[in-house]
């Protein structure tokens, strides 16, 4: 089979397509052709050997796919060779075929096409957690989302508004706010050319932000600190912007405000009761219509490698896909 292929970690233009032996399941595992593999931000930074987990080399990128089961091990007793299905893999996606643990592999909805399916689990499950489960988000308080145009920034905004919330969509072009406008944003900021304190506060008539999404970090999250309210909570997601800000606890002490982190991965390990009711949520919420993702780019396998740079670049909108086996 051909697969993306990382054979030492570095720049992304050395990644490779490459054939290689097409992997068998052990017992607890399914064999999946790969219609759609998701790409996330985290891709770009473990085949850089820049992310908190090293896969050993050589390995192929890719943790979030759907497709359709062509073998399953002994003990993979749910699923049969045909079933549609959605799967986390951690690694592995960027590929003709994928193996994923049994306990990591959920049936596709019958209404959701594969790359929807690649586009929902990781970015949807992380920003319901940090929603739900870490900021306690309430319905009528004030969302702010920073990076709102790109993949868990979007489920941000849809699942705010389903929660209940109002939402200020954060970001740095007015063709991404038209995006974060289109998926249900309330109010926008421009932080490219606006204050993104100052307009905070003007939207809350100076009362701040109850909730602040952050999934890019750098020169964005101390202001957005200085605009929570009393009792704010800042969820720290991620770092897309490149720089771990260092923020002054001071301004976590005079507001009680909170810096809250978010790590969906292992909370699925620490809650998987937990992690099943909002899989349970996140599927009542699809057939309602209140979240769709946005895929606005599909990728072949032999282009792989360039969308992981461009999600690196911070050059997407929605969510990006690669279809192996297109």
């Amino acid at each position: 089979m051909k697969a993306l292929v990382c054979e030492a970690y570095g720049p992304i233009d050395t990644l490779v397509v490459k054939d290689i032996p097409s992997p068998v399941p052990g017992p607890k595992q399914v064999l999946i052709e790969v219609k759609a593999a998701a790409v996330n931000f985290p891709d770009a930074l473990m085949v850089q050997g820049l992310y908190q987990v090293k896969p050993p080399l050589p390995f192929t990128p890719g943790a979030e796919i759907a497709g359709i089961v062509t073998a399953v091990g002994a003990e993979a007793k749910h699923f049969k060779p045909g079933d549609r299905v959605i799967a986390l893999t951690s690694t592995g996606g960027f590929a003709e075929e994928c193996l994923a643990d049994v306990h990591r592999v959920m049936p596709l909805p019958k209404t959701m096409d594969f790359d929807s399916g690649a586009a929902l689990v990781l970015t949807y499950c992380t920003s319901l957690h940090a929603l739900k489960d870490c900021g306690h988000l309430q319905p009528g308080e004030t969302l702010v989302v920073l990076g709102a145009a790109g993949g868990v920034g979007i489920s941000a905004i849809e699942i705010g508004k389903a929660m209940g919330a109002r939402v200020i969509a954060a970001a740095s072009s007015e063709d991404k706010l038209d995006l974060c406008r289109k998926v249900g944003a309330d109010e926008t900021v421009n932080y490219s050319t606006e204050n993104l304190k100052d307009r905070i506060n003007e939207l809350t008539a100076g009362k701040g932000a109850d909730v602040v999404y952050d999934p890019v970090g750098g020169p964005y999250t101390e202001p957005a600190v200085r605009a929570l309210a009393w009792r704010g909570r800042l969820l720290i997601i991620g770092f897309a912007a490149g720089e771990i800000p260092k923020i002054p606890l001071n301004l976590a002490l005079l507001k009680e405000r909170s810096l809250v982190g978010v790590y969906w991965g292992d909370s699925t390990k620490h809650d998987p009761g937990g992690h099943l009711a909002n899989l349970h949520q996140l599927n009542d919420w699809f057939a309602a219509g209140k979240i769709r993702p946005v895929v606005s780019e599909r990728f072949s396998l032999a282009a792989a490698g360039d969308a992981i740079a461009k999600i690196a670049n911070r050059q997407v909108k929605g969510k990006i896909v690669v279809n192996p086996t297109a």
